[in-house]
């Protein structure tokens, strides 16, 4: 089972400099890409400040706000309030910019490679009484409230907020607790 400690990520300037961002999980592929960078990335970005988002040409991203209370984002001229918990999809190219009317946010970003693969992302509540189990392709990634990491091999491992837990097909990891978990999928394209 594979636990990826929060407290444990290195802070990193966003490309455009304009705040910081926890990479929880990446992937190159194979093939590698045309500028040299990766398939699939999942991290933790911290707004404090309005302005410019960096641009991701070529990729795709679903930005979900999953602390503070609402971001404002404008995506190629178009107004989009980001509620917290609710995922917003867009192309990464776009010109962005945020505004901050309730104050400072972090958000979970999940960026992938437009014809490569497609990134999901789903809020949950998790329950005390139903494990919630993570499959090969998921990350699992506490938002809120209390939880444990089992997989059936080894004892049941208490997770802090923004933890995450890598899925697996073969003893598939499940988290019980109290509180909210956000489930990243990462699909293969396969056209």
């Amino acid at each position: 089972m594979e636990i990826i400690r929060f407290a444990d990520l290195k802070p990193q300037p966003w490309r455009n400099g304009g705040g910081i961002t926890r990479q929880i999980a990446g992937h190159t592929g194979t093939a590698p890409a045309p500028d040299g960078g990766w398939d699939w990335q999942v991290s933790i970005a911290e707004v404090t400040k309005a302005g410019d988002f960096s641009p991701f040409p070529g990729m795709e991203r679903v930005l979900t706000v999953v602390d503070g209370e609402l971001l404002l984002l404008t995506v190629d001229g178009a107004e989009q309030p980001l509620e917290k918990y609710r995922p917003f999809r867009f192309p990464g190219g776009a010109a962005t910019t945020c505004s901050l009317p309730t104050g400072d946010v972090r958000n979970l970003n999940v960026i992938t490679r437009a014809g490569s693969c497609k990134g999901f992302t789903f809020i949950i509540e998790i329950s005390k009484k139903r494990a919630h189990p993570l499959f090969a392709g998921q990350l699992g990634i506490l938002l809120q409230g209390q939880a444990t990491a089992s997989d059936g091999a080894h004892e049941p491992e208490v997770l802090n907020r923004y933890d995450a837990v890598a899925g697996s097909d073969e003893d598939s990891p499940e988290i019980l607790g109290r509180g909210f978990l956000a489930v990243v999928s990462i699909d293969e394209v396969t056209d």
